[in-house]
């Protein structure tokens, strides 16, 4: 599933094509429950609206439009963007297409059928619970730690929980992890102030490297992550311990393994990462 580097990529991608500023004149939509519950509402909306802004929050890509109206799009674990001119005849997996007023068409491309696309309203707004950007000002250290000292709740699910830090997933939860020395097991609370702050600062730091390198595309099927121009993100040869079980650790030189954490498979470092804390 794209994590926050990933989603990141799309949006500038999106604004470097120039889809700030574009009218929708038509819809064209193939699987409505890529629509959510009431795809003829998110249609009607979209249709002759004018995109005034183009976002980004955790994992929601942010459709700012005329007439204070927002569209949030969720791109699940195969959902791409990309632009095309107007006579492109239609993909197997194209499941909508949004007719822009300059010829060219936003298609909405979604392998397994996951993606969803959302109004974003004050009395049903996804974004609303969701915790700070861990790029942005709002995400302290203080606070952070507070939050984990509060929790019993293994750190991996807790780090997942987009009500904590909006953006992480699972690739960038394992690598982060890892650089901070912290088992994925353990609760929350039983990490130490010096552990936390290792913890902040590892995730800060992952994730604007994965930005720079404009994400991370795991294997070369088309249903992998691809940025808005079709690029592989390339960030995956700077992955230290997620999908890399049996390879030597880059820090001890312990064999990688991987473990399953609450129903999440998981990446660690057996020396680095221990459960039981001294």
């Amino acid at each position: 599933m794209p994590e926050l580097p990933e989603v990141e990529t799309v949006v500038r991608g999106l604004r470097a094509g120039g889809l700030c500023g574009a009218r929708i004149v038509a819809v064209e939509l193939r699987w409505p429950r890529t629509f959510g519950p009431d795809p003829v509402a998110v249609r009607r909306v979209l249709t002759g609206a004018t995109i005034l802004a183009v976002g980004r929050r955790g994992k929601y890509i942010v459709l700012d439009l005329d007439g204070g109206r927002r569209v949030l799009l969720h791109l699940r674990m195969t959902g791409k963007l990309r632009f095309a001119a107007g006579d492109e005849p239609r993909g197997p997996h194209d499941h909508v297409r949004l007719a822009l007023d300059d010829g060219r068409l936003l298609v909405f491309n979604d392998t397994r059928k996951f993606g969803r696309f959302a109004l974003g309203t004050p009395a049903s707004d996804p974004l609303a619970d969701l915790g700070p950007e861990p790029l942005g000002p709002a995400f302290k250290l203080p606070d952070f730690a507070r939050e984990l000292s509060r929790r019993g709740r293994a750190i991996k699910p807790l780090l997942l929980d987009q009500r904590l830090v909006a953006g992480l997933g699972n690739i960038y939860v394992d690598e982060s992890l890892w650089q901070a020395g912290v088992h994925p097991g353990r609760p929350a609370s039983s990490l130490t102030a010096d552990e936390a702050r290792a913890l902040h600062g590892a995730i800060r730091q992952i994730l604007a490297r994965a930005v720079r390198d404009r994400g991370t595309t795991l294997g070369s099927g088309q249903s992998n992550f691809y940025s808005v121009a079709g690029r592989r993100g390339r960030h995956a040869d700077r992955l230290n311990v997620f999908r890399r079980d049996g390879e030597p650790c880059p820090r001890c030189g312990t064999t990688l393994a991987r473990l399953v954490v609450a129903q999440r498979g998981t990446h660690i470092c057996p020396a680095c990462q221990r459960l039981n804390h001294d």
